[in-house]
């Protein structure tokens, strides 16, 4: 899995919070990242699952296309117009 800007971002406020209190916009950011890093996560589990019910039917042009949405998926940021 790639490491996306967002999950850079979350790793330095992680830290930061290690040292100190955040600010308000940290914070805020922080929160951000949370929930933007927990619908990626979601969108990931989701095409696996979808995976392995094409697999379990036998469409394998659908497990195509799911497998070609998660490589997609694993360099991307949610919601990005190319899903």
């Amino acid at each position: 899995m790639t490491i996306l800007p967002i999950h850079e971002r979350l790793a330095e406020l992680w830290t930061i919070r290690g040292g100190r209190r955040l600010t308000g916009e940290e914070q805020a950011d922080f929160e951000h990242c949370l929930a933007v890093n927990a619908m990626h996560i979601r969108q990931i589990a989701n095409l696996h699952n979808l995976s392995l019910a094409a697999s379990m039917i036998g469409d394998v042009e659908w497990q195509h296309e799911i497998c070609r949405r998660l490589e997609k998926l694993s360099g991307l940021p949610p919601g990005s117009p190319q899903l």
